[in-house]
């Protein structure tokens, strides 16, 4: 299996983060290595995240695999040419049929180019896919980080990393600010890391949180 992320306590990069922050150096020894399979292909990791919008981690699971066996794999061409009401059936509301195919229509028109996003920089990867009916910044963010690999990404509106920054740091900053916004500067150029080191605290049940808050990719 390969890895989008294969990060340990002991790499340059996190040692850097370790070493300006006492609290951060607690939680990645506590947790220590971390591996994120490669997302292989751009649209299917898409059209999971359009199925998995407002859903639990395990309905989200459940729904993608009943499409998955309508659609056999899970390109444009056999979302397009899959019944609707089969992937109704499935569990797919009416919009989020409407995102999905029109997702694949994007796609197969070549106005979505996931080979092109390789020479983007972030804001111009969430420009083009929040373009898109049904994507989100949100959305957009996890892609740069699960598809693509990006270093320093911080997602402010993820409740999953609000809360685990409030745990870590405890302390009420006073001045209206989150801790994300506080510690973004500090993290810098390797957010991403921290992310998901904080994302794998909820993971283990280092913080008690719901099933369906915080990213898995």
């Amino acid at each position: 299996m390969s890895y989008i992320f294969d990060v340990h306590p002991e790499n340059d990069y996190v040692r850097e983060l370790r070493e300006n922050d006492a609290l951060l150096d607690r939680l990645i020894r506590q947790i220590g290595p971390l591996r994120i399979p490669d997302q292989q292909d751009g649209f299917t990791y898409l059209a999971k995240s359009l199925v998995g919008q407002q859903l639990s981690v395990k309905a989200a699971a459940t729904i993608f695999s009943r499409v998955e066996l309508v659609c056999g794999t899970i390109t444009p061409d056999t979302v397009l040419a899959a019944d609707e009401e089969r992937l109704r059936s499935a569990g797919l509301s009416k919009n989020k049929l409407s995102y999905i195919r029109n997702l694949a229509e994007r796609v197969k028109e070549g106005q979505l180019d996931f080979a092109a996003f390789g020479e983007m920089d972030d804001e111009e990867v969430v420009r083009s896919l929040t373009s898109i009916k049904g994507i989100g910044r949100w959305t957009a963010e996890m892609f740069l980080i699960f598809y693509l690999g990006r270093p320093d990404v911080l997602s402010f509106g993820d409740r999953g990393l609000q809360r685990a920054a409030e745990w870590l740091y405890v302390a009420n900053m006073g001045d209206g600010l989150s801790h994300l916004q506080h510690k973004q500067a500090e993290w810098k150029p390797y957010s991403t890391i921290v992310s998901l080191y904080l994302w794998e605290a909820i993971n283990t049940g280092l913080i008690n949180m719901n099933n369906n808050e915080g990213a898995t990719p």
